[in-house]
């Protein structure tokens, strides 16, 4: 073997970066790629999505095709994400309906549940906490865990009819009664609808007084 057979060949030089060079790479494909443009929060809002509830038949998912958009703010650049000086979007008006109930007391018999009665005097929260665990319960409704649930609200007008009639049967077992498990019973529209205090007043006038808020 010759010493010109042992010698390695020379090697092509390495970018700055490391990485080792093709010279048919793209630099713009080689360029990280963001993804779909981030929801945008609107103000006294927590949730930023609508998503559908988990019974609806139809699924629906938007899809920004490009037309839509100028080219400096198609969604596969990086640039697409809204910028803070964005002007934010419209506040969505709450909706309070009326709803006539058949009754308000919900029993549970689970084992990880510290209560077996519960009364809820509304359906959805203004508050909006994004952490709620209520959310889903609006599914049931056919509306959305997201921004239906703080802003499609529903109003037991009749719950203190309702209380103090299951309060008044002879088979009634007095235990404690959880006031405001999903939904928190002095949101903000309990300043017009009144309803908590009713419940209250018909629990005071029965004597009551096992209670959990």
């Amino acid at each position: 073997m010759t010493k010109a057979s042992m010698e390695r060949p020379p090697q092509k030089p390495k970018p700055a970066s490391g990485r080792p060079t093709r010279p048919d790479a793209d630099p713009d494909a080689l360029a990280p790629q963001a993804g779909p443009r981030p929801p945008v929060a609107r103000k006294g809002r927590g949730a930023v999505s609508n998503l559908q509830g988990r019974f609806e038949r139809d699924l629906r998912e938007a899809f920004d095709d490009g037309w839509g958009s100028a080219p400096e703010e198609a969604p596969h650049t990086i640039e697409a994400a809204p910028s803070p000086e964005a002007a934010p979007l419209p506040p969505l008006r709450t909706e309070v309906h009326i709803e006539r109930a058949r009754s308000v007391l919900t029993r549970n018999a689970s084992p990880d549940i510290p209560f077996d009665v519960s009364l809820n005097p509304y359906r959805g929260c203004e508050h909006g906490c994004i952490y709620c665990f209520a959310r889903p319960t609006h599914a049931y409704l056919d509306l959305s865990p997201g921004l239906d649930f703080e802003t499609q609200l529903y109003a037991k007008t009749n719950a203190a009819e309702r209380l103090r009639e299951a309060l008044a049967r002879p088979s009634y077992r007095c235990e404690t009664i959880a006031l405001g498990v999903n939904t928190d019973a002095y949101q903000p529209i309990e300043r017009e609808q009144r309803i908590t205090r009713g419940l209250l007043e018909v629990l005071s006038e029965c004597d009551h007084r096992r209670l959990s808020t």
